[in-house]
Order: C-alpha cells, then sequence, then structure tokens
C-alpha cells in the first residue's frame, strides 16, 4: 500500500516497498510559494534542493562547467564533471569555490624595486628599480604588456615589500644595488649600480631590473626581461654612461625614461634612469620619473643627485672628485595595490595611504607591511 501526497509542483510517494519517491519539477517549474524546508529533485539540474526562506539551495547536483546554475543562492553544492570537483556557490563574491578552499578575487598592482645607485668618479648613473605593473591598457618596464592580476584569497595575509635604494659609492666602495619590492608571488628586482671608480674591481655597470651604467671604460648593466632597460656603456675619457628606465634604455649620458601608471586615479611617471657623471662637459639629466642627475667635474666633489624617493629611480653618477666624496643613492620603490571596493577588507599593516578611484580602493605603501585579502 503506497500513501500519495499531490500538490501542484507534482507528487511525493511514500511505499513500504519502494521507499519515498520525492516531487520533481524543472528549474521552470518550481513551486512558485514554496516555504522554507520545502524540498524537491530539480530535473534541470539533476539535484536534489530545498526551500531555505529566500532561495533554492542544490544539496547534489551535478554539472559541467559550461551548464552550473546560472543565478544560485549562496551554499548551492554540487559536483562539477569538467573539473572533477566538488564546488560551493559563494554569491557574496559571485564565484564558485572548490569544496574546502577560500574564494578569492583579482588585485591590480605596481610593484616598483629600489633604484640603484650612482657610479664614483666619472660613474655611471644607477638603473631604476624593475617595474611590473598589471593595470589594464598600461605596459610593465622593459615595454612588456600589463601582467595578469594577482588573484588573492579570502582571509590570507599578502607580504608587503618595499625596496630601498642603492648606495653610493666613493673610490673604496662599490656602488649598492637597489632592493627588491613584493607583493605575495609579484617581485619586482632592485636596479643596478651605476659603474665605480677604477679603484673598484670593475668599471661596468650592474645588472638588475634596470641596468647601471658603465663608469668611463666600462659596459653598461643589463636589464630585466619585463621590468627595464639597459645602462649604457661609459666614455672612453671622461664620463660615464646613463642608467636604463623602466621605459627606454639610456643612449648617452642621460637616463632612461620611465613608465606611466594612472593606478592610483592620476598618471604618474616612475622608474627613471640616472645621470651619468663626468670629468668635464654636461652631466647627464635624470630620466623622467625620479632619475638623479649625474655630477660634473670638481665642483662640489662632482655630485649627483639622489634618485626621487619611491619612485624607484637610479641615482646619479659622480663626477670627478675628492676621493672620499660618496656618489647619489639611489631612489626607493613603491607597491601599490587597487581592490575592488565591494572585497576590500580594511585589514593592513605598515600604513599604507588608503583612497578611492572609481569602483576600486587603492593601497600605496611607501614602507612594508602586510595586506589581508
Amino acid at each position: 500500500m503506497a500513501l500519495i501526497l499531490t500538490g501542484t509542483a507534482g507528487a511525493s510517494t511514500l511505499d513500504s516497498s519502494t521507499g519515498l519517491a520525492i516531487a520533481t519539477w524543472t528549474t521552470g517549474t518550481r513551486p512558485s510559494s514554496p516555504v522554507a524546508g520545502q524540498a524537491g529533485y530539480n530535473t534541470t539540474l539533476s539535484a536534489f534542493e530545498i526551500y531555505n526562506g529566500s532561495g533554492w539551495t542544490s544539496t547534489n547536483g551535478v554539472w559541467t562547467t559550461a551548464t552550473r546554475p546560472t543565478t544560485p543562492p549562496t551554499g548551492t553544492i554540487g559536483y562539477n564533471t569538467t573539473t572533477g570537483q566538488i564546488e560551493v556557490y559563494n554569491a557574496s563574491f559571485n564565484t564558485w569555490v572548490n569544496a574546502g578552499t577560500s574564494p578569492s578575487y583579482n588585485a591590480s598592482y605596481l610593484v616598483i624595486a629600489g633604484g640603484g645607485g650612482g657610479g664614483s668618479g666619472d660613474g655611471g648613473g644607477g638603473g631604476a628599480g624593475g617595474y611590473r605593473s598589471s593595470v589594464t591598457g598600461e605596459s610593465s618596464g622593459g615595454g612588456a604588456s600589463a601582467e595578469s592580476p594577482l588573484a588573492v584569497a579570502v582571509g590570507t595575509t599578502y607580504t608587503i615589500t618595499v625596496g630601498a635604494g642603492g648606495a653610493g659609492g666613493n673610490i673604496s666602495v662599490v656602488t649598492g644595488n637597489g632592493s627588491n619590492s613584493v607583493f605575495g608571488s609579484i617581485t619586482s628586482i632592485g636596479g643596478g649600480g651605476g659603474g665605480p671608480s677604477s679603484n673598484s674591481t670593475s668599471n661596468n655597470g650592474a645588472s638588475g631590473g634596470s641596468g647601471g651604467g658603465g663608469r668611463y671604460n666600462g659596459a653598461a648593466g643589463a636589464g630585466t626581461s619585463g621590468q627595464g632597460y639597459a645602462g649604457f656603456a661609459g666614455d672612453t675619457s671622461v664620463a660615464g654612461g646613463g642608467g636604463g628606465g623602466a621605459g627606454a634604455a639610456s643612449t648617452g649620458r642621460n637616463g632612461g625614461n620611465g613608465v606611466s601608471s594612472s593606478i592610483t586615479g592620476s598618471a604618474v611617471t616612475r622608474g627613471g634612469g640616472g645621470g651619468a657623471g663626468t670629468e668635464s662637459g654636461a652631466a647627464g639629466t635624470g630620466g623622467s620619473g625620479g632619475g638623479g642627475a649625474g655630477g660634473s667635474s670638481i665642483t662640489g666633489g662632482g655630485l649627483g643627485t639622489a634618485g626621487t624617493v619611491n619612485t624607484g629611480g637610479g641615482g646619479g653618477g659622480q663626477g670627478w672628485g675628492p676621493a672620499n666624496n660618496t656618489s647619489a643613492s639611489g631612489g626607493s620603490g613603491i607597491v601599490i595595490i587597487s581592490v575592488p571596493t565591494s572585497r576590500y577588507s580594511g585589514t593592513t599593516t605598515g600604513s599604507p595611504t588608503v583612497t578611492t578611484s572609481g569602483s576600486n580602493t587603492i593601497l600605496t605603501y611607501t614602507t612594508s607591511g602586510t595586506y589581508t585579502a
């Protein structure tokens, strides 16, 4: 004997021999006025579903990535035959999440390393810090296309490291490269130091994010692919070569130019190479985007100017001067993150500057810290 319960959405049957046969419907013929706890089998989804008071929650759907439910409520769960994984829908993030993993969202970024220090004694200009960007329509350093945004997992803390500029050198101290800047898995390489005095181990500029210019008679340093350009070799007699920039190589005494970004909502150019120092004639100018100018002759020790802070600009090379005069340092780097305001957690360390641009929240780190997604 069977007990049959009927309704507008179909019938459920309870039989002592064959068990319970639950009511069935399609997505289009679901009950129009369901109550919380009402259950049935959805033949469209091939899944049991329960009305939770505000929407239908699937309990064991089976679908492919292409045939997932189009407007499911949070908590809808099913087996995806395309990926071979159980997945749950999170309506707050409008995404399907593999069971056991956290939802994620995309963070755009601009990560610039510290610029290299300028070389001493007719030294080369420092190379700009490595420049990496995921801003649509803009480029990374070295002429590379914008990279993919970084997918950040909700609840995960990401390390932010802002690289320091490389130290200048003198007759007994070799010029320093800039330090790397980091956002999670994204690392930008510090700029190469400019070629130092002949009393050092080499007249050559150092390789880095962008390469340092050579001291006179010295070769230029190479840039890093996708982050910056090479410096320029020094003259055969009285001047160094300019440091490479994020947007262009040096082609003489002047530093290479940087790259403009509007990640904050306003266009700012960063990542200029440092200008070369010289014993006579005009010293090199710094590249646009924070590159320091080179120094000329013995006047004032021929000191160049430092790269601008938080631009990754290379330091200017020193002209010929007293042995104990130290050449200019590179500018520190910067890390800028742009996330959808609807996803912004508000959890940071390192005191970033927080602004908004359109529908995004912008975090500008001038010192190291963290961001929890």
